[in-house]
C-alpha cells in the first residue's frame, strides 16, 4: 500500500496506477490534509484520473476488423475476428457485410483511440489496438456482444481478454449475429471434407492422443484432424494430458494437413471441452 500527501507524489500514484490500472483514492485527515492511496481507506472516495487522448479520424473501414486512420495507419482490431467481406481472393462469408457496415456506422463522423498490448504491429505491418470512440464505447467488444466477431486471440496480447470471453459466450447463448447461422454451426472433424472446410470453423471430436515434440504439442481428433499448440503457447492451458478420451471443440482457420486436416491454437478461449 502507498500513502502519500504532496502533489508530486500524487503524479507518480497516479502513473503507477496508470500502468496497472489500479484506482487511487483520496481523503481528507482531522488536519484538513488530504491523503492519496492506492489502498481504500476509512470514509476516502476514488480520485478520478483525467487522462489526455489522442484521437484520430477514420479514413476507411475495409471490413468488420480492419480500418484505416487519416493518417494513413492500418488498424488491425485486436482480439477478435469478423467473417471475410468479398474482394479479390475471397468470397463474402456469413456475416461479413453486416459487420462492415455496422463498423461504418459506428464510425462515422467519430474519431477513435488506440490502446495498444504487447505487440504494436503484425507481420503485415497493421498496427494492433482496441478502439475506442469519443463516447467512451469498445468497439472491439461491442463487435463481440452483438456475435458481429469470434474472438481471436494472439498471446501476449490478452488484454481485455476477460471481457471479450464473457460477451461472446453471452452472443453464442443468445444466437446473435454469426451464431444463428448455419456456417458456424460445429462440425464433426469426421465430416470435414474439402468443401465444407474453408475459412474460420468450429470443429469437435474426441481427443485421441496428446503428443509432445520439441516445438509443438499435438492433439489428434478422430483419424483425420489434428490440433496444433506451439510450445510457447501451450503455457497459457492447464495439464493438455487431461483431454485424453475427453470430446472437445476447437476453434479457427482450418488448412490441409497430410491427408486430413489440422487446426492451430494459441489460446484457451479458442477451445471447449464437454
Amino acid at each position: 500500500m502507498r500513502t502519500l500527501t504532496n502533489g508530486l507524489q500524487l503524479l507518480l500514484l497516479c502513473l503507477l496506477s496508470q500502468l496497472s490500472q489500479a484506482a487511487v483514492f483520496q481523503w481528507t485527515d482531522a488536519q484538513g490534509r488530504k491523503h492519496y492511496s492506492d489502498s481504500k481507506q476509512r470514509n476516502a472516495t476514488e480520485y478520478t484520473i483525467r487522462r489526455d487522448y489522442s484521437y484520430y479520424a477514420v479514413q476507411k473501414v475495409y471490413d468488420g476488423d480492419t480500418i484505416q486512420l487519416i493518417d494513413g495507419r492500418k488498424i488491425r482490431l485486436l482480439g477478435i475476428n469478423t467473417p471475410e467481406v468479398e474482394h479479390s481472393r475471397n468470397e463474402a462469408q456469413a456475416g461479413g457485410d453486416i459487420a462492415k457496415q455496422w463498423l461504418i456506422q459506428q464510425l462515422a463522423g467519430s474519431k477513435v483511440r488506440l490502446e495498444f498490448d504487447q505487440e504494436k504491429q503484425d507481420k503485415y505491418h497493421r498496427y494492433l489496438a482496441h478502439i475506442f470512440t469519443e463516447q467512451g464505447l469498445h468497439i472491439n467488444l461491442e463487435l463481440v456482444r452483438l456475435g458481429y466477431a469470434s474472438l481471436n486471440v494472439f498471446p501476449p496480447n490478452l488484454k481485455y481478454v476477460a471481457e471479450l470471453l464473457k460477451a461472446e459466450q453471452t452472443a453464442e447463448a443468445l444466437q446473435v449475429g454469426i451464431w444463428k447461422y448455419a456456417d458456424y454451426v460445429p462440425k464433426s472433424a469426421s465430416q470435414l471434407t474439402k468443401k465444407n472446410s474453408s475459412g474460420w470453423q468450429r470443429v469437435w471430436g474426441r481427443v485421441e492422443s496428446v503428443k509432445y515434440t520439441h516445438k509443438n504439442v499435438y492433439l489428434q481428433l478422430e483419424d483425420n484432424f489434428t490440433v496444433r499448440l506451439s510450445n510457447k503457447n501451450s503455457q497459457y492451458f492447464t495439464d493438455l494430458n487431461v483431454l485424453q478420451g475427453q470430446q472437445v471443440e476447437v476453434r479457427g482457420w482450418v488448412r490441409r494437413y497430410r491427408q486430413g486436416y489440422s487446426m492451430l491454437l494459441r489460446h484457451p478461449s479458442a477451445m471447449k471441452t464437454f
